[in-house]
């Protein structure tokens, strides 16, 4: 495979500004995907806006995808990819594990929606309750959306504390994104902001808010934020706070719980009250989990009179219950866990020498890592400019034509089968990106 795409020519044309730049890029983009365009036009007669996750939707339309093997993807135009976005880190087995992919054949061998227990459940509760130092016990949903949303209902029925503090820029799930503080799509919740990585700011809201405050929901490390980590001392401080009022910290480890076998919270050696972990624990399938101290999760305990109800079809479906048993059981463990945060922290390092001395750098921890076109340390979430978006976008479009499938917004999560050579191939479309479009990112 040819990992990197001559863009040489198409950017000599079209450096002279970045609307030019863009503009050559759609076509080209365009021009090489006419199957997705068609797909594309098909759906917008059913679908709105063409497509039914947002997050895949960027103009001038998606392109969409045949299949996936391993760490590639193949699209409906014949083309192929190198896979550095791996389901924005749900994929962490990439797509054909073939022990994930058994024992979720045999799982459905054995029927669907049996509407029942089952033996598996409570072993693969063992698993996480073994694994993370926040679990005592866990219950299990069908996605992180829905499990920081059980998280929150569980520390506002253990304190009787209606309001949540959240950071700006976090995101806990479609109904819980807080790039702006209004959001029509947000549930209704009674919120307080607080700055990422401001510990003394936050710390000081939390005791201000005393004992109305029932919970404080944070990510140990941005995802859709932008891959920003957590200082080890923001943490710890809103740990503290929380202590202190009977506050019930939250750690959103959806994303960041790969980082360890034992997450962030093990990583940095601070314990929340409540954990919640996505759908990479179950091998990718459908899931989510929210688990905490035993007394707290007590309220969702139907042997206790006024017991807090937590209802979901899926929330112990056979395949998700049988994969996660292998997943978590049998494969990422120990050394497997240690290697892909050392590969991930070897390729953000290279991708940060390749565009040294340009205003772009890379963020993130572990396998988890996202671009931004500025100078300087970034600690929390910022307002992108036009330029800023403009950039993200010439980035995307020149990623895919090198054959690297990424985020639109420029996240990258590393996924098990990725290899040194995909790695590689990585570091040198961003070393060709960082070269060719230098008059554009140190203009202005």
């Amino acid at each position: 495979m040819e990992t990197t795409a001559p863009i040489a020519a198409a950017a000599l044309r079209a450096n002279s500004s970045l609307d030019a730049a863009l503009a050559d890029a759609h076509a080209r983009y365009a021009a090489a995907r006419p199957r997705s365009a068609e797909i594309h036009a098909k759906a917008r007669a059913s679908l709105a806006g063409g497509n039914t996750r947002s997050v895949l939707f960027y103009a001038p339309f998606p392109t969409a995808m045949a299949r996936g093997e391993a760490a590639r993807l193949y699209d409906m135009d014949g083309r192929e990819y190198i896979d550095a976005l791996g389901e924005y880190t749900a994929g962490l087995f990439g797509h054909s594990e073939a022990r994930i992919i058994t024992a979720v054949k045999a799982a459905l061998d054995g029927g669907i929606n049996l509407a029942a227990v089952g033996e598996k459940e409570g072993d693969f509760a063992a698993l996480l309750c073994a694994r993370f130092p926040a679990l005592e016990l866990v219950r299990f949903t069908n996605s992180g959306t829905e499990a920081n949303m059980m998280a929150l209902a569980a520390a506002r029925g253990f304190t009787g504390r209606n309001d949540v503090m959240v950071a700006r820029g976090g995101y806990h799930g479609g109904v819980m994104t807080f790039a702006s503080e209004k959001n029509a799509v947000n549930v209704p919740l009674p919120l307080h902001f607080m700055d990422y990585n401001d510990a003394a700011g936050a710390a000081a809201q939390i005791r201000a808010l005393g004992p109305q405050l029932g919970a404080v929901l944070v990510e140990p490390m941005l995802g859709s934020g932008g891959c920003i980590p957590a200082r080890r001392e923001f943490l710890a401080a809103l740990r503290e706070a929380c202590s202190e009022t009977g506050a019930l910290l939250i750690f959103d480890e959806v994303m960041t719980s790969r980082h360890s076998e034992g997450g962030m919270q093990a990583l940095l050696g601070v314990t929340p009250d409540l954990t919640t972990l996505g759908k990479y624990i179950a091998g990718g399938m459908s899931f989510g989990a929210f688990g905490g101290a035993a007394d707290i999760m007590a309220v969702f305990d139907g042997h206790k009179p006024g017991a807090l109800p937590h209802a979901g079809t899926f929330n112990n479906n056979v395949w998700s219950m049988a994969a996660g048993c292998v997943a978590m059981g049998e494969i990422f463990l120990g050394p497997v866990v240690g290697a892909l945060f050392a590969r991930g922290e070897a390729l953000r390092a290279g991708l940060n020498a390749a565009c040294a001395g340009l205003p772009m750098q890379f963020t993130g921890l572990g396998s988890m890592m996202s671009v931004h076109f500025r100078e300087g340390q970034i600690e929390r979430p910022y307002k992108a400019s036009p330029r800023d978006e403009a950039l993200r976008e010439l980035f995307f479009f020149d990623m895919l034509e090198a054959g690297i499938y990424i985020a639109r917004r420029g996240m990258m999560a590393l996924s098990l089968p990725i290899t040194d050579a995909d790695t590689a191939a990585i570091t040198a479309a961003v070393r060709e990106f960082a070269a060719l479009r230098r008059p554009l990112l140190t203009a202005g």
